[in-house]
């Protein structure tokens, strides 16, 4: 496993085998001398060997991009550039869809349900416009509701059925609470409601395995947890792919013809591109690499993204508080939420303090001399949730600042 606190981002690309670019506290110090802190980055050396890693390790099956794990306009070019496999976005709200419509982009899938008549009245009258963008829905109400509309506005909106992929075990529900249908009955009567509905058409179906792709496998000091989510994860990955095919051979027995078929994620690239049902796999996180992908035992992707504090006191020996610096993600509130020290290497938060929202101290007996107005440089837990605290993103390559991309929040937009 590759310590939170290594000094290098040196490591094995997944699937490649290929050395990976390596970087060093003093690297970015010299790198981004003179720079006003707090700042985020984005090392494009990095960045491209995880793109280029997801493109080896996903077989042949087509990448959709996550914009969660993203947020950056110009960071998703990027991606999407980097190869015809890579095609599509997955956004995470409707709002985020059609402005990125506006920006030029394509065959936009909406991952979570819209329910109100103003973002849904939106949808129509950018499909009416010429936007490509598809909803999510996983009940009757959702199809009533878009078809009302799209009646409304005379337009033909594409929906994606999506399916449950947890694991129930007695006492357990192993993954996350997303679409209530669970059973191949109660999608066949929304699938069929979908039919009914002259302005709607069944564009693909998605099954998000939230217990393989989001959970990790590997923390340090947790044996046996490791073990039983590993166990776990094995018990799921054959019941995902019989249920998702199960689907998908009703769905064409009903004449249904899908434009693709979705699931994965950045925890879940090797065993889902192994679904002969799946057509493509939505991956985000693996292009940041944030800090809770070091718990993943079968994969290791390079820390592409990160963000800078200033020490701006040193309150005792070895110890070195920064400005601000408490950037912590979502979810179940727990340690692992918690940023990390990335560089130098060793450098650690205290546990009755943390990462503060105006200081963080930082304990640090390294060999590498710091002192006041020295940076350390951060890791997100998560992916994108780092770019909804900074406008924009230092673009790093090679030894060098080159350029700057503007976040959704440094473009004026906050969707959620």
């Amino acid at each position: 496993m590759v310590s939170q606190h290594q000094t290098t981002a040196r490591a094995q690309t997944p699937e490649t085998g290929t050395p990976s670019p390596q970087r060093t506290y003093e690297d970015y110090r010299r790198i981004f001398a003179g720079r006003p802190m707090p700042f985020a980055f984005l090392d494009l050396n990095l960045f491209d060997a995880n793109v280029r890693a997801v493109l080896a390790g996903s077989g042949k099956k087509r990448i959709r991009v996550a914009s969660k794990s993203v947020r950056s306009v110009a960071v998703l070019r990027r991606v999407l550039a980097a190869d015809p496999r890579i095609q599509g976005v997955m956004c995470f709200t409707v709002r985020e869809a059609i402005y990125l419509a506006r920006q030029g982009f394509t065959d936009l899938l909406v991952g979570y349900p819209a329910t109100g008549a103003n973002d849904l009245d939106a949808v129509a009258e950018a499909i009416a416009g010429g936007a490509e963008i598809t909803l999510m829905a996983d009940c009757i109400e959702h199809v009533d509701r878009i078809e009302q509309t799209a009646s409304a506005h005379n337009v033909t909106i594409p929906v994606c059925l999506e399916y449950d992929m947890s694991l129930d075990v007695p006492g357990l529900h192993f993954g996350v609470w997303r679409s209530p249908l669970r059973s191949l009955d109660a999608a066949r009567a929304v699938a069929q409601r979908i039919q009914s509905a002259p302005h709607i058409r069944l564009d693909g179906i998605m099954g998000y395995e939230a217990q393989i792709a989001g959970v990790g496998d590997n923390a340090s000091g947790q044996r046996v947890k490791n073990t039983l989510i590993r166990a776990l994860k094995r018990r799921s990955i054959p019941e995902i792919r019989r249920r998702r095919g199960a689907l998908v051979k009703m769905l064409a027995e009903m004449g249904v013809s899908l434009r693709f078929v979705n699931g994965g994620g950045t925890g879940s690239l090797a065993s889902t591109r192994d679904d002969t049902a799946v057509t493509e796999i939505t991956v985000g996180s693996a292009f940041y690499a944030p800090a809770l992908f070091d718990l993943y035992r079968e994969f290791r992707y390079l820390p592409a993204a990160g963000y800078a504090i200033e020490i701006v006191r040193q309150p005792a020996r070895s110890l070195y508080t920064c400005l601000g610096g408490g950037y912590t993600a979502s979810g179940a509130a727990g340690v692992d939420k918690l940023p990390r020290p990335y560089l130098p290497q060793g450098a650690r938060l205290l546990s009755l303090e943390g990462a503060g929202e105006v200081q963080t101290p930082v304990r640090y007996a390294g060999p590498v001399r710091l002192g006041l107005g020295d940076p350390i440089f951060m890791r997100h837990a998560k992916a994108g949730e780092l770019c909804e605290r900074f406008t924009t993103l230092a673009l790093v390559q090679g030894n060098a600042v080159v350029d700057e991309a503007t976040t959704y929040r440094g473009d004026g937009q906050c969707f959620l």
